[in-house]
């Protein structure tokens, strides 16, 4: 991986080499600190050349000024300083990212006019450095040659200071930021795997390193869910060599009577659509079609290692859809865990069939307060929504506020969508209790209904995070094709409501 720079904070001290980076408020204005940094001016010369006038994310920049001994000074907007929130600092510290070059010494001025500092913002600022800096480059060989030399020469991680007015403060803030981003990079490196390296058995060895943060992972192989009738899930994994997998973690962070919070994800390692198979064009994108579990994976650890207060627990369901003669057909009757049979007249609508059996699992053993489950599940939501927002289905509306909510804090952004029995009547079988596809229209909340099906009256909600988690725009604060969507959302849902 590209190397990740390097976090610390100091108390404000003006720099006497490297890479200066200093913050400007609308119209240009710097605080104090940032004004000690440039004794000769050179930046406020520059800001008319350059037509820099603070606007947000925006930013200006002086090579080796005259004057000072450090190599460069730049400016990054910060727009009006009422509005900064966390997740403007978050985006601040992504502009940062995207300036550091090849910088291996930086200092990050966090002074503004008027700005009333604490270690919050800092820490904001500092994970937003670290999300930005990702890339997946691990399989590249060839790096930048130096010297003239050949081979390959790693580059040093940046070295980042973060000078602010209470530097334990930040350090504290960030120990909790850090966790919450060594998640979402967890969730991104799942999803720009490979699917050869990455099958289900492999996916399922990963999460056994989350035991490290204390938390308990339990594997159930394929013999131990055909006991279970696990029909369902496993009718999908049958044309594939490579095994299917249910992982169950545990982190118990709350009281020994509190019943757990349940995140569900779909798997599907790589999804070929079976024999209803998909079009060429395209499929290599079919690697990320686990976002969902990668999702739940990156929250475990990120609540794990911030010792959340919470009773939590994550199930997700890996399997490969592949085809060959054992593959499933269309027209196949399988039975789920819950004893309901399922006409399959699509194959490639495979992740509902994984969800089935993994939600009743979790429902039937743990008895939870509320279950979520994270799937990239149709097309047809990106069609409805577009890559900015992921469909939001729930039989709850206290948990649908909460999750909309913590999607706007968080900028994961959920729209809410539809249920309801006119729907659900689409996917009545006439040679089993369900089929599982309706008709064209509607399919996002057609797949949603039939995963309504397998819940009872726990409270439910269901993410399609399709356009969401893999290919989606680049943003400020992430340029990976897969992005790790739905671990800051899900964690920001527990913080808020349900940490003890």
């Amino acid at each position: 991986m590209t190397s990740r720079p390097t976090i610390s904070f100091a108390r404000f001290a003006a720099p006497k080499k490297g890479s200066v980076f200093v913050l400007a408020a609308d119209g240009g204005g710097l605080g104090e600190a940032a004004k000690a940094c440039d004794p000769v001016g050179a930046l406020a010369r520059a800001f008319p050349v350059a037509d820099f006038a603070g606007k947000f994310a925006s930013s200006a920049e002086v090579l080796a000024p005259e004057g000072t001994s450090v190599d460069r000074l730049v400016a990054i907007g910060a727009g009006k300083v009422s509005a900064l929130d966390d997740n403007a600092w978050l985006k601040l510290g992504g502009a940062v990212a995207a300036s550091l070059r090849k910088a291996t010494e930086v200092a990050v001025i966090l002074d503004l006019p008027e700005l009333q500092a604490d270690g919050r913002q800092a820490a904001s600022l500092a994970a937003g450095i670290l999300l930005r800096s990702y890339a997946f480059d691990k399989y590249k060989t060839r790096k930048d040659k130096e010297d003239g030399q050949s081979g390959a020469k790693a580059a040093k991680p940046a070295k980042v200071t973060i000078h602010c007015v209470d530097p334990a403060a930040a350090k504290k803030a960030f120990t909790g930021e850090e966790a919450v981003v060594d998640g979402v990079l967890l969730a991104r490196d799942l999803v720009n795997e490979p699917a050869n390296v990455l099958g289900p058995v492999d996916f399922a060895e990963r999460v056994k390193a989350q035991e490290a943060l204390g938390v308990e992972v339990e594997i159930l192989t394929e013999k131990e869910m055909k006991k279970l009738g696990m029909g369902s899930l496993l009718g999908v994994a049958q044309g594939s060599p490579r095994g299917a997998r249910l992982v169950v973690m545990r982190w118990n962070g709350g009281k020994a009577k509190d019943a757990p919070l349940a995140f569900i994800g779909k798997g599907v390692t790589f999804d070929t659509g079976g024999n209803s198979m998909k079009p060429a064009s395209g499929m290599e994108d079919m690697k990320g079609d686990m976002g969902g579990a990668a999702a739940v994976t990156g929250l475990i650890h990120a609540l794990a290692a911030r010792k959340a207060k919470a009773n939590v627990v994550g199930v997700i369901g890996l399997v490969e859809n592949a085809v060959d003669g054992h593959a499933q057909r269309p027209g196949d009757i399988v039975t789920s865990m819950s004893g309901q049979t399922i006409e399959v007249l699509n194959t490639d609508a495979e992740g509902r069939l994984v969800l089935a059996d993994a939600l009743w699992y979790t429902n039937d053993r743990f008895k939870p307060k509320f279950m979520v489950n994270l799937a990239t599940l149709t097309g047809a939501i990106m069609v409805a929504l577009g890559q900015h927002y992921a469909g939001l289905f729930s039989n709850n509306d206290e948990l649908a506020g909460r999750l909309f909510g913590a999607g706007q804090t968080s900028q994961e952004r959920l729209w809410r969508m539809p249920l309801g029995p006119e729907y659900d009547k689409l996917i009545d079988s006439k040679n089993a209790d369900m089929k599982n596809i309706g008709g064209r229209y509607g399919g996002a909340i057609i797949a949603a209904q039939f995963l309504q099906r397998f819940v009872k009256d726990t409270p439910w909600a269901h993410l399609d995070i399709a356009g969401t988690a893999m290919g989606a725009p680049s943003s400020e604060i992430n340029q990976s094709w897969g992005s790790g969507f739905g671990v800051r959302l899900l964690d920001r849902l527990v913080r808020d409501h349900y940490e003890g």
